[in-house]
C-alpha cells in the first residue's frame, strides 16, 4: 500500500517508518525543510531508542518531502501533526491547516486518518467539513475518514506502537476497518473498532486518568511532609492491595500529553471539577520548589535535568523549563544541566556559583555522579531538592528537601 504520514515528529517519524518496514511504500511529508532535508540525506532528527534501526530497514520505502501534492498518488494518509492548547483549550490550527492541504489533493478511494489528539468530536465536527469542503468529495462515499490514537511513550515509543493495542474510530464500518488493514501491517496488539468521537474520548480519557491520578501522589506527599513520613513507603505499601494503584508524585508533569489533554475534557464540559482540580495541584508543584528556595535566600539554582522524563532528549512541557521561568522572575540565577538534552554544556559550568542542586529529572547518568565531590562545590547554604525521589538517603554535606519525604526533611 502506499501511505503519506503527514508530520515526522516523535510520533508521526516512528508510525512512517514502521510502516514502511512492513513494506508499504510511504512518503513523509512535513512543513519543515530542514527535517525534510536531514531525512532523506540518512540523517535523523531526534534520537529514540530503536529508531536509528528502523530508520536503516526502512529508508528503501521512504521518503520524505514538504509537498503536499505527493497525496495524489497515496491510498491512505495519515495525520500526526501537534495539536497543542490555548487558553486552556486545543488549539486545531496545525491539524487545521494539514487538513486544506490534504483536500486540495485527495482523490476518490482515499482513506484519511487522524492521530493527533483532540476534542472529542472534532474528526466528524470539524475534519470531515474541512475535507468534503476542499476536495468536493464526500465523505464515507467518495471517501473514508478515521480517527486512531497513538499509544505510545518516549523512550519506548517504538516497541509500544507494534505491542500495544489500539483504538480506531471510523466515521462508518468501512472506514474503521481500512483503517484496520493498514495498522495491522506493523500493530502485533489487539485492534479494536468504535466511532470517531469515542476513539477520540478514550485518548484524553487515559492521559486524564493519570494526571488526576499523580495529582493524589501529590497531595498525599504534601500531607506525608506535614507528619512526618516517607510517602513513598506509603504509596508502596498501599499498592501492595489488589485494587489500588496510587502513581508517584514529582515536580511536576510533562510531555505534550498529561499537561493539556486534561483541558480538551473541560473544554467540552466546563462544569468539570476534579479535572481542573488535579491540573492545579500538579501546576503548583513547581511553585512549591519556588517556595523552599526563597525560603532558604538561594540567588543561584543548577537544575539536573531538562527533559520532562528520564533518559530522553523531549522537552516538551517540561516541569524544568517552567521552574527556570518562575525562579528567573524571583531574580535567581539558573543553569541547567542534562547531558542528554544539551551535550555541550558541561557540569562544571552548570554549577559555578551555584548554592543549590534540584533534582527535576532522574536521568540514570545522574547515578554516576560523585555527589560528595558536587556537593563540596557548591556555595552555602548547600541546599539539595529532590523532586523526584532521586535519593534513597539524603546526601551528606547538604541540607535537603524532598518532596514528600517528611520522614528526613
Amino acid at each position: 500500500m502506499k501511505v503519506a504520514v503527514v508530520g515526522l515528529g516523535y510520533i508521526g517519524l516512528p508510525t512512517a517508518l514502521l510502516l514502511a518496514s512492513a513494506g508499504n511504500e510511504v512518503v513523509g511529508i512535513d512543513i519543515d525543510r530542514k527535517k525534510v532535508d536531514k531525512l532523506n540525506s540518512g540523517e535523523l532528527p531526534f534520537q529514540e531508542n530503536g529508531l536509528d534501526e528502523l530508520f536503516k530497514n526502512a529508508i528503501s520505502k521512504f521518503k520524505a518531502t514538504h509537498d503536499y501534492s505527493s497525496i495524489k498518488d497515496v491510498n491512505a494518509i495519515i495525520v500526526a501533526v501537534p495539536t497543542p492548547m490555548k487558553d486552556r483549550k486545543m488549539d486545531g490550527r496545525y491539524v487545521f491547516n494539514a487538513m486544506e492541504n490534504i483536500g486540495a489533493y485527495m482523490k476518490k478511494g482515499q482513506l484519511v486518518i487522524l492521530e493527533s489528539t483532540v476534542t472529542p468530536g472534532t474528526t466528524e465536527g470539524v475534519v470531515k467539513k474541512i475535507l468534503e469542503k476542499r476536495s468536493s468529495l464526500i465523505a464515507g462515499k467518495d471517501f473514508y475518514l478515521a480517527y486512531c490514537p497513538e499509544r505510545a511513550i518516549p523512550g519506548d515509543t517504538i516497541n509500544e506502537m507494534v505491542n500495544n493495542d489500539r483504538v480506531i474510530g471510523g466515521i462508518d464500518e468501512k472506514s474503521a476497518e481500512m483503517a484496520k488493514d493498514l495498522y495491522s501491517t506493523f500493530v502485533k496488539g489487539k485492534i479494536y473498532l468504535t466511532s470517531t468521537t469515542v476513539a477520540e474520548m478514550v485518548k484524553v480519557v487515559e492521559n486524564t486518568y493519570r494526571d488526576v491520578n499523580i495529582a493524589l501522589a501529590n497531595e498525599l506527599a504534601k500531607i506525608a511532609e506535614d507528619i512526618g513520613v516517607n510517602v513513598y513507603e506509603v504509596i508502596q505499601l498501599a499498592n501492595k492491595h489488589p485494587r489500588v494503584n496510587v502513581h508517584q508524585p514529582g515536580i511536576g508533569v510533562g510531555g505534550h500529553c498529561l499537561p493539556i489533554d486534561p483541558w480538551f475534557l473541560v473544554e467540552i464540559y466546563p462544569k468539570a471539577k476534579l479535572i481542573p482540580t488535579a491540573r492545579e495541584i500538579n501546576e503548583g508543584m513547581v511553585e512549591r520548589i519556588v517556595d523552599v528556595i526563597k525560603k532558604h535566600r538561594i540567588k543561584k539554582v543548577t537544575i539536573f535535568g531538562a527533559a520532562y522524563k528520564p533518559n530522553v532528549d523531549d522537552i516538551r512541557e517540561s516541569p524544568s523549563l517552567e521552574l527556570k521561568r518562575l525562579l528567573e522572575e524571583n531574580n535567581v540565577f539558573v543553569s541547567i544541566y542534562d547531558p542528554i538534552v544539551y551535550p555541550n554544556y558541561s557540569l562544571d559550568d552548570a554549577l559555578k556559583d551555584s548554592q543549590s542542586i534540584v533534582i527535576s529529572t532522574a536521568h540514570n547518568v545522574f547515578k554516576e555522579i560523585k555527589w560528595e565531590e558536587i556537593i563540596n562545590k557548591l556555595n552555602d547554604p548547600k541546599l539539595i531538592i529532590d523532586g523526584r525521589n532521586f535519593f534513597e538517603k539524603p546526601p551528606q554535606g547538604a541540607r535537603y528537601y524532598g518532596i514528600g519525604r517528611g520522614d528526613v526533611n
